[in-house]
């Protein structure tokens, strides 16, 4: 064999060693750590879907003592996929709270000063964005994830004013921020471990201002009469994908 013949099958073969290498290096990375038989890390499955819950949401009323609280919520979240790893999702729910009617004519020692509670319900709407920690794949089944929302919180009944105050809770903007944890039961199932901080900001009359008959008023003087109020609110759901 002459020695251009010899380079030249030399070269061929060392070309089909590169390329026999480089066809099997993606099926031998992908086994790389776990056989994908028995990986615990497994596709989520793409696509839309409704997620059903019911929680507990509690917090603070405010430095009036006015504000809704101590409620039970009932709802549904509509969820669209952005990418592998990004959720949009739309959510409404109806929340069952209470709050006390404060009467800023009397004495802060009075026994009708604050009343109730009362039930107040209360409708939120939200949009938020979510970001799953794993991507596109779960542990397990287990996917957490964290994210963020706007939305509104609008008084659908709640007691009247009978004190002569003016206030009342009106239509909230709100705002939150979340973490929790999906478990994927199967790939069309899953179930929702939901955990929020929900903010409103509360507005009060200026009646509160105004001095009881005791020299006392139900917000001091230099206290602005707006407030942001934090409440936690946790749920469990259950999910479908389409």
């Amino acid at each position: 064999m002459t020695p251009g013949r010899h380079d030249a099958k030399m070269t061929l073969t060392a070309t089909l060693m590169c390329l026999g290498v480089m066809a099997s290096w993606r099926p031998l990375s992908a086994q790389v750590g776990h056989d994908p038989a028995t990986s615990p890390y497994h596709d989520i499955q793409p696509g839309v879907g409704p997620v059903f819950f019911a929680g507990k949401l509690s917090g603070d009323r405010g430095r009036a003592d006015a504000g809704p609280g101590n409620g039970t919520t009932f709802g549904a979240r509509y969820e669209l996929p952005l990418g592998r790893a990004m959720v949009a999702q739309l959510t409404a729910a109806y929340l069952k709270a209470d709050r006390l009617i404060v009467n800023p004519s009397l004495s802060d020692t009075a026994p009708d000063r604050r009343t109730g509670p009362y039930d107040t319900k209360i409708l939120l709407t939200e949009f938020a964005l979510q970001l799953r920690l794993t991507g596109g794949k779960s542990w397990h089944g287990v996917a957490p994830y964290f994210g963020s929302g706007v939305g509104l919180a609008l008084d659908l009944a709640s007691p009247g004013d009978t004190t002569g105050s003016k206030y009342r809770f009106g239509t909230k903007l709100t705002v939150s921020t979340a973490a929790g944890v999906r478990w994927h039961v199967t790939r069309k199932v899953s179930m929702h471990l939901d955990g929020r901080m929900l903010f409103w900001r509360l507005s009060y009359p200026s009646t509160f201002h105004q001095l009881g008959p005791d020299g006392k008023r139900v917000i001091p003087i230099e206290t602005p009469l707006t407030e942001w109020t934090a409440h936690p609110w946790v749920s469990l759901g259950f999910g479908w994908i389409f």
